[in-house]
C-alpha cells in the first residue's frame, strides 16, 4: 500500500465509533496498513498514530477486546458518551441509576478489568493533532467557543446548531454542527450514525453505524482518504 506520511514522517489514522466491534476495528486498521501482528514498539514516533473518536464500548460484542487492543498497541482515543456511561458505573454516579440504557452498560462494566477501567478513566475529551492541523472529539465543538471553554455535554453529545445559533444534541433541531464549523483546525468526530459519513470543509464525521450493521470508517491524514469495512452483522437495531 502506498503511504503518504506527514511532515513528521507518519500518518494519523482516525477511526469512527467502534462500540465493541473488535473484528471490524482490526479489519479497517489492516486496510489502512497498520501492522497488528506486533505490539507497541519502543519508538512510537516512527509509527503511524491511531486515534479512535470515542464510543469504544457498549452495544457491540467485545468491548473488553477493543480496550485490550488499544493498550497493546498504544492507540489513543477520546471519551465517547457511551464510554462515559460505562465509566459512571465504576464511579457510582447517582445519575447512572436513572438511565434507561444502564442495563447494556452494566453488562459491559461486568466484563472489564482494572486495566480497562484505568484506560477509560484517562481518556481525554479532545486530542489535538497539530502535525495534521486536526483535533479529535466524540460529539463536536460549538463554533465560536474557545476549546478550553467547550461544555463537556456538547463535547460528548453535540449534533446540531439551531437556526438561532444554539448547540443541540438533537438531529432534528437544525443543521449539522460540522457544516458551520469555521476551522482552521479540521475536527474529526463520531456520534452521529443517523447522518452517517460527513465531509465538510473543516470537519469529518466518521460514525457510519458499524454496530447497527453499517460500516466502520477511518480517515487517513494527511492524504485525506476515507477507508471503510462493512459490519459483520447488525449487533443492535438503530
Amino acid at each position: 500500500m502506498r503511504r503518504h506520511p506527514g511532515a513528521d514522517g507518519r500518518r494519523t489514522i482516525f477511526v469512527g465509533d467502534v462500540h465493541g466491534c473488535l473484528d471490524e476495528l482490526m479489519a479497517v486498521l489492516r486496510l489502512a496498513g497498520v501492522d497488528l501482528d506486533r505490539a507497541r514498539q519502543s519508538h512510537p514516533h516512527e509509527q503511524d498514530q491511531v486515534i479512535l473518536v470515542g464510543d469504544l464500548t457498549a452495544k457491540g460484542p467485545d468491548s473488553q477486546g477493543v480496550l485490550a487492543l488499544l493498550r497493546e498497541h498504544g492507540f489513543r482515543a477520546v471519551l465517547g458518551n457511551h464510554d462515559a456511561k460505562v465509566l459512571s458505573l465504576a464511579r457510582h454516579e447517582a445519575s447512572a441509576a436513572s438511565d434507561p440504557d444502564i442495563g447494556e452498560h452494566a453488562r459491559v462494566a461486568a466484563t472489564l478489568k482494572e486495566a480497562d477501567w484505568a484506560l477509560l478513566a484517562n481518556l481525554p475529551l479532545t486530542i489535538p493533532v497539530p502535525e495534521v492541523n486536526a483535533i479529535a472529539v466524540h460529539g463536536g465543538l460549538v463554533p465560536g467557543v474557545p476549546l478550553d471553554q467547550q461544555p463537556r455535554k456538547f463535547l460528548l453529545n453535540l449534533r446540531s446548531i439551531t437556526p438561532e445559533g444554539e448547540p443541540s444534541k438533537r438531529i432534528s433541531d437544525g443543521v449539522p454542527w460540522a457544516s458551520v464549523w469555521p476551522g482552521p483546525q479540521h475536527v474529526v468526530f463520531g456520534h452521529d450514525a443517523v447522518r452517517g459519513l460527513q465531509r465538510h470543509p473543516f470537519a469529518t464525521g466518521l460514525d457510519t453505524g458499524c454496530v447497527y450493521g453499517g460500516a466502520l470508517s477511518a480517515l487517513v491524514l494527511p492524504e485525506n482518504r476515507i477507508l471503510s469495512t462493512p459490519a459483520r452483522r447488525a449487533y443492535v437495531p438503530m
